[in-house]
């Protein structure tokens, strides 16, 4: 029984995003698509993407960092300058930052902000380099040294304390370190009452000791030190360790650093809810050479850090909190079962541990308890992605169950509420914005997403009426006859959408060609599409201003064999 004359009608709804990989596709995906997303809490109809709304401009060189938002005040960091912006007011707060991007958290109502060189903190009204918690070294200790190592080094200070037993009798106090820092003098307490240098005592800094002209007196309760001298001993690098990273990740009431490029594979933690006491003694080396840590994501009860590419192929781990008899709680580093390297950023997308490797963005199929598998979550956008010019510098943000990939001037947003099966793993739909600059911070507040740029300008993405360029392109489709050809109804084709919309149609490998223009459409409108004896055929919808698209329906009538 001949399909001559048969008719094939197609409705092209529900529409799920782009799929660049240039074979043939499904119906609901696009192979170019440019400025359309799914604005999940205004309808389900693809539409044009919302204009960038300028938020103010800073007269400094430089590309914005960091927007940081605290005490009812928007930071900005821009160039190597902070801004306090209020109001529209632009203050300085601090003109020595580093060029490169920032990070922050906000910890017990201060604010602490990495850039790479500095580690510096903020109350609203002061900013300064952190100041460490000066431990207390050594406790117990008699004048002649000895006692119980009480606590760690803290490495973003030289200071350090040691008490005393006095026995009443001894002048000579011997610290528990020698060439000590010449231009920080000891402060020294006897029974709580500060002693002074030059008249009671004298310091022999090279030694390390104190040499009282009256010994102190033995103490008024049997047992107690009653001598306390705080000092200052640096040791090169220990600071410069902490200061030089460029990432951080808050996890189990900790702050974790890494990305110094000195120490390109170790990772450090600071104290149980004291981001000023980083212990010289806790820090991770991940894996036995030197690839350079490049994410750090908290996320299925561990921490989860992951390195650039290597020869050895161990390129993920994690820490999980275990306690230990003599350390108290530690994090030791576990090497995971996978292999792929990340050389571009990492992130907890709603739950889902995501990387971006040479090949795209991967995610962790399984957990600390049982074995992990790198799972892809990009085909359908890689071919793309993956040949951006600035593929490794991208910028990343979660914004409207999306998860924004911001690679110079172009956006990949993986949409986590339509994620399919593709063969025995999950990936995600994706849509692709041009927004014309250059991305290069990115940061979410009260459900706006704030951009900034390399122009030194920062903006929401806001406007939801500006006129920009948006297109859809449906597939190639055969009308379930690949073999035969088609001509389509004579009526065209009817469009369900919104705004100003022109129609171009494209057969076989030919070029798009314009079919019509349709101005303020609020509910549908009917394009004459007219084309005859064709093997596949493609419909594009454009506009130059906005518009919206929910479903088209075009109707063929299949005709005879198609003829080489």
């Amino acid at each position: 029984m001949s399909d001559t004359g048969a008719k094939v009608s197609r409705v092209y709804a529900n529409f799920r995003g782009v799929d660049f990989r240039g074979e043939e596709i499904n119906l609901v995906r696009s192979p170019d698509s440019l400025n359309v997303w799914k604005d999940y809490k205004h309808t389900e109809s693809i539409r044009t993407r919302p204009g960038m709304e300028k938020v103010t401009e800073f007269d400094v060189s430089g590309k914005i960092n960091n927007v940081i938002f605290y005490k009812g005040a928007m930071l900005v960091h821009c160039g190597a300058t902070l801004f306090k912006v209020v109001d529209g007011a632009q203050i300085i707060l601090e003109r020595n930052l580093s060029s490169m991007r920032s990070e922050s958290f906000i910890y017990e109502d201060i604010l602490y902000i990495k850039d790479g060189v500095r580690y510096l903190q903020y109350d609203g009204t002061t900013l300064k380099e952190v100041e460490g918690y000066v431990p207390t070294t050594t406790i117990g200790k008699k004048p002649g040294g000895g006692g119980t190592t009480h606590e760690d080094i803290n490495m973003l200070t030289g200071k350090r304390i040691n008490t005393f037993l006095a026995d009443g009798v001894s002048k000579e106090y011997y610290l528990d370190a020698k060439d000590i820092d010449k231009d920080y003098p000891p402060i020294v307490k006897v029974n709580d009452t500060v002693w002074k240098n030059g008249t009671q005592y004298n310091v022999d800094y090279t030694a390390g000791k104190i040499a009282f002209v009256t010994a102190p007196p033995a103490p008024n309760t049997d047992g107690r030190d009653n001598v306390s001298v705080e000092f200052s001993k640096t040791i090169d690098n220990y600071r410069r360790g902490i200061d030089n990273c460029t990432m951080l990740q808050v996890f189990d009431n900790r702050v974790f650093f890494s990305g110094n490029s000195n120490y390109p594979n170790v990772v450090w933690h600071c104290s149980l809810n004291d981001p000023t006491y980083v212990s010289d003694l806790d820090y991770y080396r991940e894996g036995m050479d030197e690839a350079q840590v490049t994410g750090m994501v908290a996320g299925n009860n561990a921490l989860w850090v992951f390195r650039e590419p290597n020869e050895a192929n161990t390129n993920v781990f994690y820490h999980t909190p275990t306690i230990d008899d003599t350390y108290g709680k530690v994090y030791p580093s576990s090497h995971s079962s996978i292999t792929t390297g990340c050389v571009g950023k990492a992130i907890n997308f709603n739950d889902d541990i995501v990387f971006f490797s040479e090949r795209g963005m991967e995610g962790i199929s399984g957990d600390i308890t049982t074995e992990q598998a790198v799972a892809h979550r990009s085909s359908l956008v890689d071919r793309k992605m993956i040949a951006e010019p600035d593929y490794k510098r991208m910028v990343l943000a979660e914004w409207e169950g999306y998860l924004l990939v911001c690679i110079g001037d172009k956006v990949y947003l993986a949409d986590s509420r339509t994620a399919f099966t593709n063969e025995d793993h999950i990936e995600y739909e994706w849509f692709y914005w041009d927004m014309g600059k250059t991305i290069t911070c990115a940061k979410v507040y009260d459900g706006v997403l704030y951009l900034g740029t390399d122009e030194g300008i920062l903006y929401t993405l806001t406007d939801t009426e500006a006129h920009m360029e948006s297109y859809w392109t449906t597939p190639k489709d055969k009308f379930k006859y690949p073999h035969m050809q088609k001509t389509t109804n004579k009526r065209g084709c009817v469009a369900e959408a919104t705004g100003d919309v022109t129609v171009y149609a494209k057969l076989e490998d030919t070029d798009f060609e314009y079919i019509g223009e349709y101005k303020n459409v609020t509910d549908y409108f009917v394009s004459r599409v007219k084309r005859k004896k064709f093997k596949d055929i493609q419909l594009k919808f454009h506009s130059k201003t906005r518009f919206s698209l929910e479903t088209v329906t075009l109707e063929a009538i299949v005709g005879g064999y198609i003829k080489r």
